[in-house]
């Protein structure tokens, strides 16, 4: 061995030497949970520190709730669908929400332009497919934006993941058909179909609904956070993808992690915003608290509230 290998185990050995023994022991105490939780808490705070700029081309329904609950969370939102400006605009964002909520023959070409943009600089690209299944229009561009633009998540409701995976489907409007649900039943299933797509694919599917599945082709976060009043609020999914695109542009190394972590915060925000109800409030404050919820969210509520497994 020579001198300058010896010298670096020196090192090595002096810098493990200066690790207090109840730290390295209190790592490795960790049950397998409790690190997976430590890295959600740490998506969530990546995000707070890092404040990153956000595209969003998403309809206009929601497009208030989805710029608020960015904001909510730490990071900044920017709204352009204009094929003039869409590629200026990706150009000085880290991450690109893509949502074809109200679509219509103007934006395609935007979503388009701006998802190319964003794959020329290594962003991260998320695709909402709100209602793929509903109509013909919807489905097509949908599938066509998958031909064309390389996604690092994939977001909706079980039917419209069904639809773009077939090519056709069945949505009721912009929710998920009932025959569709993820259920304590089907689950097993549900989670082989979802990892399936997501190694076919190469990105990671997001199926949210009462049980939300988060797969990158090899393991398969099963989420169990959120609130059925939730449905009776327009928009939660879009806001969640603005959310997700959020993470993902913190956390460009831990992919997975931070759409899991985003779903779980989503989830538990609904459930803490409904917590805070009074008896005579209804939908539209409860969209406000969930906005809130996540404005106050911090690592530690995250890490305590997350509930999920993993499948493999």
């Amino acid at each position: 061995m020579d001198n300058a290998n010896v010298g670096n185990i020196k090192k090595h050995v002096f810098y493990a030497a200066m690790i207090p023994v109840g730290v390295i022991a209190a790592f490795l105490v960790l049950t397998k949970e409790e690190k997976e939780n430590i890295m959600l808490k740490e998506c969530l705070e990546n995000v707070r520190k890092k404040s990153p700029l956000i595209h969003n081309i998403t309809n206009y329904v929601t497009v208030n709730d989805v710029a608020n609950i960015l904001l909510a969370c730490g990071a900044s939102p920017i709204m352009a669908d204009d094929r003039n400006d869409v590629e200026d605009i990706t150009t000085i964002c880290g991450g690109l929400n893509i949502n074809i909520g109200t679509l219509n023959q103007n934006t395609v070409p935007s979503m388009l332009l701006a998802g190319k943009k964003a794959n020329e600089l290594g962003h991260q690209v998320l695709l909402d497919p709100v209602g793929a299944g509903a109509g013909t229009f919807r489905t097509e561009t949908a599938l066509n934006l998958m031909r064309e633009v390389r996604f690092d998540v994939i977001r909706g409701n079980i039917s419209e993941i069904k639809t773009l995976a077939r090519g056709f489907g069945r949505t009721k409007g912009v929710d998920a058909d009932a025959a569709d649900a993820v259920t304590e039943n089907n689950l097993s299933g549900a989670v082989t179909f979802v990892r399936e797509m997501a190694a076919g694919l190469g990105c990671i599917i997001a199926v949210t609904g009462a049980i939300d599945l988060v797969s990158d082709g090899n393991s398969t976060y099963v989420i169990r956070n959120g609130r059925p009043e939730m449905g009776q609020i327009t928009g939660t999914g879009c806001q969640l993808s603005g959310l997700m695109t959020a993470y993902l542009t913190a956390n460009p190394d831990n992919r997975l992690e931070a759409a899991a972590a985003a779903v779980c915060a989503m989830g538990l925000a609904g459930e803490i915003g409904w917590s805070h109800l009074e008896s005579y409030e209804g939908n539209a404050t409860y969209r406000n608290r969930i906005i809130d919820a996540i404005y106050r969210m911090d690592g530690d509520t995250l890490e305590k509230g997350a509930r999920y497994e993993i499948r493999q």
